[in-house]
Formats: structure tokens, C-alpha cells, sequence
């Protein structure tokens, strides 16, 4: 008979795997009995297994949807469709890294699409209509976003009516808004260079091999300080050929990403060459870098995660609820703002339109499709982009089918009712796994 250490049951791995399932959050990395991928690989499996699948759902759909339209479609995989994908989804990623920071505390903001459509009459306004210049246009902008959601944050947390209330007559009283600032339908066209170039313009191609150096070299300088902060502290960091392979991976995948927009994409390149990435690409990257460090790296990012886990909990520790309420509504409206920036830059025009229809629907199905939960306290600005992507490839893919807005609508709102369905069965499993 076997003994005791040399038992199969007792293995430094089965060992390992049995306190896996005991322990949740973080402590599933640290049961590995030594850093290798693949004990984190087993990790992540029992992460996954307890219901915490992140942005699995997101990714795999992702690269499915890829597969089906490059299929249906050759066109879909050109490099002129590929740099459309950015800027078609661009200004619905944008609101929704906003929107993730409200639905973090479980609270919903519907007026962040008619926001957006504001902050961009206020924008074509001022540029003009007053002949300002754009460096007091934007900021004027953004600066009419942190008002509404000053404004809005503040009849939530301060004076208690819900957020679905407050933000469903911000909504109606918007779409007015909108109206008497075209005067009652006018198209106000944007003939600023700077801002029209947010999302019409390129860097140079060099510039976007620059861009990929900084954010490789950047990506691996986070991720061997955060092991060696780990090591210091004498807790389980991630072995150095995880991290190459993450490194790996980012390089490989944004290699191809910036070669693919770095080829000719004009019809007649004699008469205008079209080449590099999008200029609102580096714009969504600083913004998701930005957010992404407040969240995981700031006491108020502890505080949102804390209060939309348990508000009263919350409370009882000392946090301030409701200024982290306040401020998330001014984070979600001042992003719709930015948004409503790069809407406008790339219809180089705004109309009542703008900011409706189905943007605000959109946005919020970009954020839980990404993974961001509809009960608060789990999400990353992460998630807004991957299901930015996902809400982009549809209906871009749908468009090169010939499916019309039905289509697109239906195909949408079901991928938006199964990451739903995803997050609610997720959170079931995490709750009988002892994980939540």
C-alpha cells in the first residue's frame, strides 16, 4: 500500500487542485504549489469551473463571428473593412468604458447615448456657430458631459430616486435638448481639421510601429513588475514563461494588427494614399490604460468594486457612497461625451440623430456582452472594449451579407440576452461554489 505522501490522492498537484476549490478571488493563483503555466493554467480552468469566466464568452465569440464573416464574406477580412471596424465601433466602445463604471455599482444609465448626442451639439455649436476654436470646443464639450453627470449622479445618490427613473427623463428631456440646440433639425456640418481627423485621419505608419513598441514594451514592464512586487512580498508570482507568453501573444496579434493597417487601402493610391492606424485607436488605448489603472490601481476603484458589491456594507466601512456614486454618473457622461466627440468627427456633421436610435443600446450591450454584470461589482473598462468589438464585427458583418436593421437588431439583441444569460448563470455557479 502506498503511503501517505507518495499517495496519488495526496500528490503535490491533487493537493494543490483540492485547495483550488476551497479558496476563491486571487487565492485560486496562490494554491499552486509552484508558479508554472501550468498550474495557472489549472487555475484559470477552476476559476472558469466556479463561474468567474471574465471575458471568455466576449473572446470566443469574438473570434466566431471572425470565422462566419470571413467565410460568408472574403471582403469582411480586407484591410479597408478591418480599419473600418475601428472607427465604426469607436464611438459605442467609448460610451461604453462610461457605462461600465455606472453598471459597476449596479445602477444603469439610459441617457448616456442622447448625453453624447448634447456634448456633440455643443461641440458643432460652439465650432460653428461661434467660430471657436477646437481647443475650447472639446473641452467644452466634456465639460458639459461632467455637468449632466454631476447633475444626474446627484438626484441618485443625494436625493434617492432610481437611477433607471433619473436617467429614463434625462433621456426624454435630451432628445429635446438636442433639438433646440440644432435649431429644431438643422444639420450642423464640421469643418474643424483637428476634430474631424479624430476619426477620419491615420498616423503615419512608422508612427504606428512606434505605438506598438510603446505598448508591447509598456505591456512587459507591467507585468514583470507586478511578479516582482509579488516575489517581494513572498506571495506566488507568475512564472516568467507565463509572461513571455502573454508578451508573445499581445506582440504577435498587434504585429499583424498594425502590418494589416499599414497596407494600402485606397482605390487610386496615385490620387490619395490611405495607410496607417486609425488615429482613434491611440485614443481608445490611452483611455482604456487610463480607466484600467483608476479601477485596479486607485482607492476609489476599491470603493466602486466595494459599493456595488454591497452598498451597505460599504457604508458601514467608512466609504463614501455617495460621492463614488456621484462620480461614476460624471465618469459614464463625461466618456458619453467623448463619445459624442468621435460620433461627430466621423459624420464630420450632427444632426437631432445623433446620439440615438441605437446608440445607447448598443453601448450598454457592448459592456455586458463584454462581461461587465448587470448586478454590479464585477466588470473591468476591459470588457466595454472586447464587446465594443463584438457589437461592431455584427454589424459590420451583417452589412457585408446585405442583411438589413432587422437582422442586425435581432442578431444583436440575442447576443445581448445570452451574455446576459451567461452573467446570471455564472453568478448562480460562483454562489454555489462558495465564491461569492
Amino acid at each position: 500500500m502506498n503511503s501517505p505522501t507518495n499517495s496519488p490522492m495526496n500528490s503535490p498537484v491533487n493537493s494543490s487542485m483540492n485547495k483550488v476549490k476551497e479558496l476563491p478571488g486571487e487565492a485560486i493563483v496562490a494554491a499552486a504549489q509552484a508558479p508554472s503555466i501550468k498550474n495557472s493554467f489549472l487555475a484559470y480552468v477552476q476559476r472558469v469551473r466556479g463561474g468567474d469566466m471574465g471575458a471568455l464568452p466576449a473572446v470566443l465569440g469574438l473570434v466566431v463571428l471572425c470565422v462566419v464573416f470571413a467565410a460568408a464574406r472574403p471582403s469582411f477580412v480586407t484591410a479597408i473593412n478591418f480599419a473600418n471596424l475601428f472607427t465604426q465601433g469607436a464611438a459605442i466602445t467609448l460610451i461604453a468604458m462610461g457605462l461600465v463604471f455606472v453598471l459597476l455599482l449596479g445602477e444603469i444609465d439610459l441617457s448616456a447615448g442622447f448625453a453624447s448626442g448634447v456634448c456633440a451639439a455643443v461641440l458643432a455649436v460652439t465650432l460653428t456657430g461661434a467660430g471657436l476654436p477646437w481647443y475650447v470646443c472639446v473641452p467644452a464639450a466634456v465639460l458639459t458631459g461632467v455637468i449632466i453627470g454631476t447633475v444626474l449622479g446627484t438626484l441618485v445618490a443625494k436625493v434617492g430616486i432610481p437611477s433607471f427613473v433619473v436617467t429614463l427623463a434625462a433621456f426624454l428631456a435630451f432628445q429635446g435638448l438636442v433639438l433646440v440646440l440644432v435649431d429644431e433639425g438643422t444639420n450642423i456640418s464640421i469643418r474643424d481639421s483637428v476634430v474631424v481627423a479624430i476619426a477620419n485621419r491615420n498616423l503615419a505608419p512608422w508612427l504606428g510601429w512606434v505605438l506598438y513598441a510603446v505598448c508591447v514594451g509598456v505591456f512587459a514592464g507591467v507585468q514583470l513588475r507586478r511578479a516582482g512586487n509579488r516575489a517581494r512580498r513572498g506571495l506566488v508570482a507568475d512564472p516568467l514563461s507565463l509572461i513571455a507568453f502573454r508578451v508573445g501573444l499581445l506582440a504577435l496579434f498587434a504585429g499583424l494588427a498594425v502590418f494589416a493597417l499599414n497596407l494600402e487601402r485606397s482605390r487610386n493610391p496615385a490620387l490619395v494614399s490611405l495607410t496607417g492606424v486609425p488615429i482613434v485607436v491611440p485614443l481608445i488605448l490611452a483611455l482604456l490604460i487610463a480607466w484600467t489603472l483608476v479601477l485596479r490601481r486607485t482607492a476609489f476603484g476599491r470603493h466602486l468594486y466595494a459599493v456595488g458589491g454591497n452598498t451597505e456594507a460599504a457604508r458601514r466601512a467608512g466609504i463614501p457612497v455617495d460621492r463614488i456614486k456621484i462620480s461614476a454618473f460624471v465618469i459614464c457622461s463625461a466618456m458619453a461625451a467623448v463619445g459624442g466627440i468621435v460620433a461627430a468627427s466621423r459624420a464630420s456633421s450632427v444632426d437631432p440623430n445623433t446620439g440615438g436610435s441605437s446608440v445607447l443600446l448598443y453601448a450598454v450591450g457592448a459592456a455586458v456582452i463584454g462581461g461587465t454584470s448587470l448586478f454590479g461589482g464585477k466588470g473591468r473598462v476591459l470588457d466595454a472594449v472586447l464587446g465594443g468589438a463584438v457589437v461592431a464585427v455584427i454589424e459590420n458583418g451583417m452589412g457585408l451579407m446585405g442583411y438589413g436593421s432587422s437582422v442586425k437588431y435581432l442578431v444583436t439583441g440575442s447576443v445581448l440576452l445570452l451574455a446576459a444569460g451567461v452573467d446570471a448563470l455564472a453568478r448562480k455557479r460562483a454562489a454555489a461554489a462558495g465564491l461569492r
